[in-house]
Formats: structure tokens, C-alpha cells, sequence
């Protein structure tokens, strides 16, 4: 059975998570806490860069999100997550991209100050949320007038940037200015996968108790 090593309240862990389920396929669901956890010698036999999320198919492992949806899609291709047209592929890959090397840093910012309150310097902040905006700004001109970046057809572009987006309120960012991505995100939201993923109010409290180490 497939086993995910993972941390509940993670963008990069749930999103394996509702791909799995998205799936429907059998695994076992392994919680890491990370104040020491992915520090055990036999975690780091795992991934020896000691971070979540891990899947682990039998013999084989795989480490980095976007590289565990790839093999699940390869090895479980129905129902597929990624479409075989040239221009709708390149739509999802450009919004998996953008979310993980534009968005998740902006929000890896705002977590620190909301979540543990680390003093940022106003300028950052600023300038953060600029860079957010340009992003919601780009999502919502692919998005158009589809329900999904690809169209009519659900992908890993919702998996991974709708493990982020529709929590944006949480940092004080409105998405009333971009009424698409409003209204993906509230279909996205009524999914199972979304409600079942969805971390508890004391699974962030825990979080926040316990400073993630390195």
C-alpha cells in the first residue's frame, strides 16, 4: 500500500493528499510533526533533505510534491489529472510553477508573521503582497471563463494552487477583486478532498505551539 508522510496543516503535503483521493486510490497516511521528527534517522533514509511530503510505493520513494502527482499520474493515469492537449498542459504546468516559486514564498512570509508573530519589516510585507497580487492577477486571466484552468477539466493546476488560494483571507488578502478565482475556489471548497484535507483548528494551534525546526 502507498504510505505519505506528511504534516496535515502542509500546502505541499495535502495537495499529494487530494490527489490520492482525487485518485481513489488505497494509502496510508503517516503524520510527521516537524520539531524533530523529520530529523530520525529513519526518516532521513527517506529524504535525506529531512522534508515532507515523502511517498512511498513499495520499494520505491519519491520526495517533492510536484514530482509525487507526476508518478502518481504516470503510474495511475485514471481519472487523469492532466490533460493531453499541448496548450491546456502548459496552462496547468505554468500555474503549478508560478504557485511554487512565486506564491508560496510570499506566503511562507505572511505565515511567519501570522503564525508566530516574527517582526517583518513593512517594505517586505508590501512588496509580498504586490507579488501576490500579480500572480491572482495572472490566475485569473488564464482562469477566464472556465471552471478550470484547463477548461472543463479538473487537474493538478487545482490541486496545487487551490491548496493555497482559497486560504489567502487567512493573510488579510481579499479575493473579492477577482471574481473567477472567487468563484473556483468556492468549487473547490465543496469537494470531498478539499473537506476532508481541510486542517482542524487544532491541528493549526499545534502547529503554531511548535516552531517548525530544520
Amino acid at each position: 500500500m502507498l504510505k505519505l508522510y506528511h504534516l496535515p496543516i502542509s500546502f505541499n503535503s495535502r495537495r499529494v493528499w487530494i490527489a490520492l483521493l482525487e485518485k481513489g486510490l488505497e494509502f496510508e497516511l503517516i503524520p510527521l510533526r516537524l520539531d524533530g521528527d523529520q530529523l530520525q534517522p529513519e526518516f532521513l533514509a527517506l529524504n535525506p533533505f529531512h522534508r515532507i511530503p515523502v511517498l512511498v510505493d513499495g520499494d520505491f520513494t519519491v520526495i517533492e510534491s510536484l514530482a509525487i502527482l507526476d508518478y502518481l499520474e504516470a503510474k495511475y493515469p485514471t481519472p487523469a489529472l492532466l490533460p493531453a492537449d499541448p496548450r491546456s498542459l502548459a496552462k496547468v504546468k505554468m500555474v503549478e510553477m508560478v504557485t511554487l516559486t512565486e506564491l508560496i514564498p510570499q506566503i511562507t512570509l505572511f505565515s511567519r508573521q501570522s503564525l508566530w508573530g516574527t517582526d517583518i519589516d513593512a517594505s517586505q510585507l508590501a512588496a509580498a503582497k504586490e507579488r501576490t497580487a500579480t500572480v491572482l492577477r495572472f490566475f485569473e486571466s488564464l482562469l477566464g471563463d472556465n471552471p478550470y484552468f484547463a477548461g472543463e477539466m479538473f487537474t493538478s493546476a487545482e490541486i496545487v494552487a487551490g491548496t493555497i488560494v482559497p486560504l489567502l483571507h487567512y493573510f488579510q488578502i481579499d479575493l473579492s477583486d477577482y471574481p473567477r478565482l472567487s468563484r473556483w475556489s468556492e468549487g473547490l471548497l465543496q469537494r470531498e478532498s478539499w473537506r476532508s484535507t481541510a486542517p482542524t483548528p487544532e491541528q493549526i494551534e499545534e502547529f503554531k505551539a511548535t516552531r517548525p525546526t530544520t
